[in-house]
Order: structure tokens, then sequence, then C-alpha cells
């Protein structure tokens, strides 16, 4: 039967969710029980992508992400695939009506990290759509159930959202993007010269994202309203970290929420958000 391999495959997205990123899973469990599989199927579907161009480093990267591009498009039109991880995102694309043009920008900014290493401004931008914009776009299609009015009342906030997260895991990774991957991501900075002056004015377009993004939580329906401000909350505790240290420790290490502090952050995010207090 195919229910069981559909629910095998959301099974596969859900683990890779689990395996990948902690934090976002529990996010994840603060959603309506409706939108948690819908979420973890476009999760799975990103980070696999995303593997391919950060870690396969021993294999043809470009033929791997050629491959999975063509096993996405043919999972979207059949309806099936047997990839399970694509299985479960194409019938997340199907039933939400996720734009494909949303999943063309996603691939093409995973492609310039195959041979990209530093950005213009333009080049930034272009990637930062790409990478995390449209990503919060298909989650906010999720989030609003179809409803096309919402969706685009939130769009800009969405993409926001995903802009900051985006940028939070450049500072977060800033020293494995650049020793290991030889990846540059913010435009003008010689990380050579990485200065406390250049780390304040990344800080503070950052700041920006978040404020907007925040403006659009505020306004989800309240199904998916606490799981995302979750999310927001633990990136913004992130965000706070960051700016306290100096910009040396952050190219020296990898800036981390210890699992006690994650859980008191969700904790609190449940009653402010109970107590309609966000």
């Amino acid at each position: 039967m195919k229910a069981n391999f559909d629910l095998i495959s959301i099974q596969a997205s859900r683990q890779v969710t689990r395996t990948y990123s902690t934090s976002f899973s529990l996010g994840i469990r603060f959603l309506d029980k409706s939108q948690r599989d819908p979420i973890h199927a476009i999760y799975g579907f990103v980070r696999l992508a995303d593997e391919i161009v950060d870690t396969f480093h021993e294999y043809n990267k470009q033929e791997l992400l050629d491959e999975f591009r063509r096993d996405t498009w043919l999972a979207i039109e059949r309806g099936i695939s047997l990839n399970p991880v694509l299985n479960s995102f194409q019938h997340t694309v199907n039933k939400f009506k996720i734009d494909p043009e949303l999943i063309t920008a996603f691939l093409r900014s995973m492609e310039m990290d195959l041979d990209k290493r530093t950005y213009t401004r333009e080049e930034y931008e272009h990637y930062i759509l790409g990478s995390a914009e449209v990503v919060g776009l298909m989650c906010l299609k999720v989030f609003v159930n179809g409803d096309e009015e919402q969706y685009i009342a939130l769009k800009p906030q969405a993409m926001k959202l995903g802009s900051a997260f985006q940028k939070i895991n450049f500072l977060r990774d800033l020293c494995a993007d650049y020793e290991t991957l030889g990846r540059t991501y913010f435009p003008g900075v010689d990380m050579n010269q990485w200065d406390e002056p250049t780390k304040r004015r990344v800080e503070e377009d950052i700041r920006f994202d978040f404020e907007e993004a925040f403006k659009g939580i505020k306004r989800l329906p309240r199904k998916s309203r606490l799981g995302v401000y979750v999310a927001y909350i633990y990136y913004y505790a992130l965000f706070r970290k960051i700016q306290t240290l100096p910009c040396k420790q952050i190219m020296d290490e990898r800036v981390r929420i210890p699992n006690g502090r994650k859980f008191t952050l969700f904790f609190t995010s449940y009653l402010r958000h109970s107590f309609n207090l966000l």
C-alpha cells in the first residue's frame, strides 16, 4: 500500500530533522499537529541539498546536486519518489501548492555553494533569497494552510525571518565556513581583517531583520504562531550571545546555546504565548 510508503517517507523526514537539528525538531513540536509533518518534509528536503554542497567532499557534488534536482522535479510531477525524503516533500508541495519558483531559487543558491567563495552585495542578497527567504515562504504556505490573502500579507515578514536565521547561521559557522569550506558570505568583508566594527555592522543588519520578522509572527494563525515564535526566540538568544562575544572568539569557535538554556527558552515562550504576552 502506498499509504505505508508515505508513512515511512515522513518518518524519514522526521528522523532527518531530529538528527541534524535538535532545536528545530523541538520547535516543530510546538506547531499544531497538522502542520508538523509538512514542516518536517520541507526541512528534510532543504537539509539533503545542504549536505550535498557542504559535506560530500569525496564525491562529485555537481553531479549529485544535478541528480537531486532532477529527482525533485520528477517527484513533484509524478506525485511519488522512491527517495523517502523527496516523496514526503512532493506531497507537501502538491498539497499546499508551493510555488515551483521557490524551489528553483533554493536549488540555485545551493549550486552557488559549489564554487562561490566570496560574495558581492548583489550575489549575497541573491544567495539569502534562495537559501533562506524562500524556505520561509515554503513554510508560510503551510502555516496559513493555503490562504492566499494571508500568505501575501505575511510574505515580507516571513522572508525577513528566514533572512535573520540564515545570517545568524553565517555568524555561528564563521570559523567552519572560512577555515574548512573557504567561504566568506558577508559582502565586502575580509576575514583576515574581521574586527569589532565589522561585526557590529553585520549585527545591526540582523537586528533589523528580527524586528521586522516579529511583526509577522504576531499576525500568524494561532496554530502556527507558537512554533514559529519558539524558533524566533531560540535564534534571537543565539544572536544576543554572539553580540556579547568578541569578534576573535566568533572566528575561533562555533557558538552554541546549552540544552538547559534551550529548554528554559522554550518553556518561557510557551508561557508568553499562552497568556497572550507576545
